[in-house]
């Protein structure tokens, strides 16, 4: 959770008690931050900050999240700013609610909703806020304020005075001020009351251990745990991108001239669990070194036949998000009929169905899956190539593949032709719905010898996949995101955000609400850069680091 509004405030920093001290064990999800960070953290967070949403104080919106049902827009300096100490926390403890504790976080930086942000008041989403406070008759204040708005009923909880309205509760717990679900602030209270808590929990206390120096936020994710008699369940979206089911811990790392993610989590050999999209990082950075040279977007993974459905299933849930940011476009049709959700939908398709749930695909696709890549090159539109690069650990089977999906994409209404493309001995291409450009779906030979399986934008985009005229290997821009990462990572991720922003707009997207909202924090972003290594005590590490342009440089 990033600082929660006022982070150039110039009040003191109060106490720092930490909420997850009062976060049950059972908490799937848990965000913290530093909410009153100083020195060069606090000026490192206002410069990355303003520079991403060229806003002077950019996280005031996060009070919105505070905002109850009934409630007017929040003043963080009158209201909030006086009784607010340094740490404050959110926690959910209701299956797959990771979607919406981003969007909250995401839509108050942002600036994408003014009201709506808080998250316990409809969809089942159970959980609460636990805000420290250095000034506990005013925070006092504060929450009677929100109790009248809401028009709550006065009710206690182990002798611990609980306001309820319309599932919305309200308490003062110790020091805390709590607020959320009336579930999840009981939860609060039983963890005050002896119950088992987050914070002395030996997965999180492992994971903190190893946290980065500087970080002013980190989100928690444990799939494993849950409510009571309730069977594990994985995170959603982006967590499960990042770290498939597995226990983590994702650090925010803010300097002055970039910010840094440490997505810290237990390796995948002592749970026996796929790893997620990025965690594979010797086979991923292998698979990038092998991705065209040129590429602006490049992403190496690894161990596909295991882990592809998950990933699938965890993009599909990231375009949704992406999709909620932009809203409904202020009562605008966007000016293209392009659009994001349906350009990413069209690219899904062929990849949902080679990770389809079921005995027949994972025959035919999955068992012959190695590691792999996704690349993108290309300075202007007429250029533009990319492709979906897999590893053919049985060519034989991934040939067949081809026609297998081919047909699979013309019975959900796809059309589908006979391909030649020199270097390849299968080959077909298909019109998606949503995609203005035809896939090819191609078996084929590269340069060491071994076999790929390409789906490329363009008969090009296959080509340059299986014989690039260089590769990242050598290229300069590998060496520079090695330097950036550091601690001796190999990378496995680079994106040239100028480049990428060019060909949004160049196909017509600039205009499209999802992709607007975006454009100011993607244009204050030079470039990406993402890989991993072990850190040790069973715990691997996934770092991205974007290089940030400063306001006004």
């Amino acid at each position: 959770m990033a600082a929660l509004g006022g982070c150039g405030s110039s009040h003191t920093a109060g106490t720092a008690a930490d909420p997850a001290t009062l976060v049950p064990a059972t908490a799937t999800v848990y965000a913290g931050a530093d909410v009153r960070p100083q020195g060069d953290e606090r000026s490192s967070a206002l410069a990355v900050g303003s520079a991403l949403t060229r806003q002077s104080d950019p996280y005031l919106g996060l009070a919105q999240a505070l905002r109850t049902p009934g409630s007017p827009p929040i003043d963080y300096e009158s209201e909030v700013a006086p009784w607010l100490g340094r740490r404050a926390g959110v926690f959910v403890t209701s299956p797959g609610a990771t979607g919406r504790i981003v969007a909250l976080i995401a839509g108050g930086v942002l600036g994408t909703s003014s009201t709506g942000l808080f998250p316990f008041a409809s969809g089942g989403t159970e959980g609460a806020f636990v805000l420290d406070t250095r000034d506990e008759g005013k925070a006092r204040s504060f929450l009677t304020s929100r109790i009248e708005q809401a028009g709550a009923q006065a009710t206690s909880y182990h002798g611990v005075a609980v306001d309820v309205a319309a599932g919305v509760a309200f308490a003062f717990v110790d020091h805390f001020v709590v607020i959320g679900s009336e579930s999840g602030v009981k939860a609060a209270i039983d963890t005050a009351f002896g119950g088992p808590s987050l914070a002395r929990g030996a997965t999180y206390s492992k994971l903190q251990a190893a946290a980065p120096a500087g970080a002013i936020a980190h989100v928690y994710s444990n799939p494993a745990t849950g409510p009571e008699g309730a069977p594990p369940h994985g995170p959603s979206g982006l967590l499960r991108l990042l770290t498939g089911a597995r226990a983590a811990n994702i650090s925010l790392v803010p300097s002055a001239t970039s910010v840094a993610i440490d997505v810290d989590a237990v390796e995948v050999g002592a749970t026996g669990t796929p790893g997620g999209l990025l965690a594979s990082a010797v086979e991923g950075g292998q698979a990038y070194d092998e991705l065209p040279g040129e590429s602006f977007l490049a992403v190496g993974l690894g161990h596909l036949g295991s882990t592809l459905g998950d990933d699938i299933e965890g993009l599909g849930e990231v375009v949704s998000l992406l999709s909620g940011l932009g809203g409904a476009g202020e009562g605008r049709a966007p000016s293209t009929a392009l659009s994001l959700r349906g350009v990413l939908a069209g690219l899904l398709a062929p990849l949902g169905a080679l990770a389809a749930n079921s005995a027949q695909a994972k025959a035919d696709f999955t068992s012959w899956m190695g590691s792999g890549g996704v690349f993108a090159s290309g300075s202007s539109l007429l250029e533009l190539k990319g492709a979906v690069v897999v590893e053919s650990k049985n060519p034989a089977l991934s040939r067949a593949a081809v026609s297998k999906l081919g047909a699979l994409m013309a019975r959900s209404g796809s059309s589908v032709s006979p391909a030649s493309i020199p270097g390849t001995d299968a080959a077909v291409g298909v019109r998606v719905n949503g995609l203005p450009i035809v896939l090819y779906i191609a078996n084929g030979t590269d340069l060491s010898g071994g076999t790929k399986f390409v789906i490329g934008l363009g008969e090009a985009s296959v080509t340059d996949a299986l014989t690039p005229p260089s590769t990242l290997a050598t290229a300069a821009s590998r060496a520079q995101a090695a330097s950036i990462l550091g601690e001796g990572i190999e990378p496995s991720l680079t994106v040239d955000v100028p480049s990428l922003v060019g060909i949004l707009e160049a196909v017509g997207l600039g205009e499209e609400p999802t992709v607007s909202k975006l454009l100011p924090a993607l244009r204050a972003i030079t470039t990406v850069a993402g890989g991993g290594h072990s850190i040790g005590d069973g715990l691997e590490r996934f770092r991205v680091v974007a290089d940030i342009q400063q306001a006004g440089g």
